[in-house]
């Protein structure tokens, strides 16, 4: 179901929704048209503009080269996100949370959900001992905000990989597959793909699923309303979630092709840039050694 804010955000615009049909016009099964575009920012090692429909997020992925203390010495990488929506994001203003104070139940949820449904698609020991931050801020909330920001983020993780390989920090990636989510729900009885505010603030079932490339179940997080739903719902719903997301993993891949030729191009400059970075951990591991040597002198 949509927060607050989210309602808040097409709360004057809710348009009335025929049965089997989105409020938009598309079939039952027609997800909203996904628009990634990677490298949407300068600086950020990985980034994308992520748009479904009305919803807009930034993903952007930064990366340093430790790892929180639970991982130091284990040779393995790790990744986290966070995840925000800007005052304007919806209809009316919302304060931020930084200045409450204290960060909303929903957030802390949802963030956790994006670092998990990465995580599940890498291989955290051919990162080596880096943290990939995930950073998703939304710009406009129209439903399924949760879900835009995990098919925007794997393109960000994505494109932040082929850049380590391109410098030559790797050697091969950790993505073992495509991760991507949509929000399936039950309005009138049919089951409707990637909801829309006007359908999820009344669907009977409202369910977001995340899946890798593969098939494989990552998370499903399912809800009602006003009545209970049945396996052989639960059932259509996933079938439908896995055609969606199915066609999101084409067009993640499509995104991140233009950005691997653009990368392969400039291989040869980020290699010469990455041999100019000093090696802190092995010179760490060389000053045992030095004092050794001065002692047999």
């Amino acid at each position: 179901m949509p927060s607050g804010n989210e309602k808040k955000a097409k709360g004057s615009r809710v348009s009335k929704v025929r049965q089997g049909v989105h409020s938009d016009g598309r079939s039952a099964s027609t997800p909203r048209t996904l628009e990634l575009d990677v490298g949407y920012l300068t600086h950020a090692e990985g980034s994308a503009l992520a748009i479904a429909g009305e919803t807009r997020v930034l993903c952007a992925v930064s990366l340093e080269d430790r790892v929180p203390d639970f991982l130091r010495g284990s040779g393995r990488g790790w990744l986290t996100a966070e995840y925000a929506m800007l005052p304007r994001s919806t209809h009316t203003r919302s304060q931020r949370e930084a200045n409450k104070g204290k960060i909303k139940g929903r957030t802390h949820e949802i963030q956790r959900l994006i670092g998990r449904s990465l995580r599940a698609v890498l291989d955290l020991d051919k990162l080596g001992e880096r943290t990939l931050y995930v950073d998703c801020d939304v710009l406009q909330a129209d439903g399924g905000t949760r879900t835009t920001s995990i098919n925007g983020a794997y393109v960000a993780v994505a494109q932040a990989i082929e850049t380590l390989l391109a410098s030559g920090e790797l050697t091969e990636s950790p993505l073992r597959e495509p991760v991507g989510a949509v929000s399936v729900g039950l309005v009138d009885g049919a089951v409707l793909v990637d909801l829309a505010y006007a359908e999820d603030s009344r669907a009977e079932v409202d369910a977001n699923f995340v899946m890798t490339g593969s098939g494989g179940l990552v998370e499903v997080q399912g809800t009602a309303e006003g009545r209970t739903f049945e396996r052989d719902d639960l059932n259509k719903m996933l079938d439908a979630a896995w055609e969606a997301i199915s066609g999101y993993n084409v067009l993640q891949e499509r995104a991140l092709e233009s950005v691997g030729k653009k990368l392969k191009a400039a291989k040869p400059a980020l290699k010469k840039a990455s041999a100019k970075k000093p090696a802190a951990n092995k010179t760490a591991r060389k000053k045992p050694a030095a004092k050794k040597a001065r002692k047999k002198k």
